[in-house]
């Protein structure tokens, strides 16, 4: 009988180490399988990630190199700002919004190579990968409102000032008061106001010819001269006459429904600071180049546009001499720099 119950008991036992062994053979074979999976998961992760900087073209490379700096910038002064952890995390979302969608276009793309995609859906995503920079620019100088003091607490107008008076021996917005008419504040805001059509007139051109080539090359050029303007804005606080020489005037700029537009968009859509430079130049300066470069007779018609609206950021008050001069600057930096970055990183690649 003890042998007996000693044969069961040393079954039991073998029937619990059996069980044990299943379990921590099970348990290894399970963890073994989520880590296959998490190593799957990641490669797929970084396959796409490469696959998406892949589809980047010249401009992506300028696009989010200024929001790779200026989330560091976010990050190492970050004492300076309310809300500096929202700001990198807006940052952050932007770059992987850009490119998710330049990972989308590029597989809708390669799609309809194949001529598996149909129509709609191609084109839905080319004109949002082709046109989304203008988005991207907005944004960047929205932001740059929360930007302009994270390095220099204080604001510089001082110093443009003085830079004024030295150049001209007046305060040139406060001189050209006296020849101020409703007539001409109408003329000098309508100008003013052209500026949002120069880039899109110059890429809406571009993108109509399928000159892919152009019409990144001109984006590109603007984003240089856009991530240079705002790097130093970042450096250089300025104010604007706006706000630094208000009271030295006598009244305000008179006219009609330009005029009233412009004030309506100084009074809701104003970025406090980044004066200088002016974006306002240096964009349409850049937009200028790209014309003369890639459709020369869209130049000449541009032209004296352009020269009139950098009168009529003096005239109405919104910038300084001298940030009109940065801003043809740093437009044409913008222009130098995009086009050998083109050479190096090229347009994006379609099958339209």
């Amino acid at each position: 009988m003890i042998g007996r119950e000693g044969q069961n008991y040393g079954a039991k036992e073998a029937a619990i180490a059996c069980r044990d062994e299943g379990t921590v053979a099970m348990s290894d074979a399970c963890t073994a399988g989520f880590a296959l999976a998490e190593k799957g998961f990641a490669d797929r992760i970084a396959r796409e990630a490469a696959a998406a900087w892949e589809a980047c073209g010249a401009f992506e490379w300028v696009a989010l190199g200024y929001l790779g700096l200026s989330t560091t910038l976010i990050a190492v002064f970050a004492e300076n700002l309310a809300h500096p952890v929202r700001l990198a995390g807006v940052q952050m979302f932007v770059t992987a919004l850009i490119l998710v969608l330049c990972r989308i276009a590029a597989r809708v793309d390669a799609r309809a190579a194949a001529g598996r995609d149909g129509t709609p859906s191609f084109w839905f995503w080319h004109f949002w990968r082709h046109w989304y920079p203008h988005l991207f620019f907005l944004f960047c100088f929205e932001e740059l409102g929360r930007l302009i003091h994270l390095i220099t607490p204080d604001w510089q107008d001082v110093k443009l000032i003085a830079a004024d008076y030295w150049l001209t021996g007046v305060h040139p917005s406060v001189w050209l008061e006296q020849f101020a008419t409703p007539a001409r504040n109408e003329f000098m805001q309508f100008v003013y106001l052209t500026y949002f059509a120069y880039l899109l007139i110059v890429g809406g051109v571009l993108y109509y010819r399928r000159d892919w080539r152009a019409y990144w090359s001109v984006m590109t050029y603007s984003m240089a001269g856009y991530a240079i303007g705002y790097v130093i804005a970042i450096l250089f606080p300025i104010e604007s006459p706006w706000f630094s020489m208000a009271g030295a005037w006598h009244a305000p700029l008179q006219g009609g429904a330009m005029t009233a537009t412009i004030n309506f968009i100084e009074h809701y859509g104003r970025v406090r600071g980044a004066a200088f430079p002016s974006e306002h130049v240096a964009g349409a300066t850049a937009a200028l180049w790209g014309a003369w470069r890639h459709r020369r007779w869209l130049f000449w018609v541009m032209a004296p546009l352009v020269l009139c609206m950098c009168v009529s950021t003096v005239w109405g008050r919104y910038h300084y001499v001298v940030d009109v001069f940065a801003g043809i600057v740093t437009g044409t930096l913008g222009y130098v720099i995009g086009r050998r970055i083109m050479k190096v990183r090229g347009a994006v690649v379609t099958q339209s």
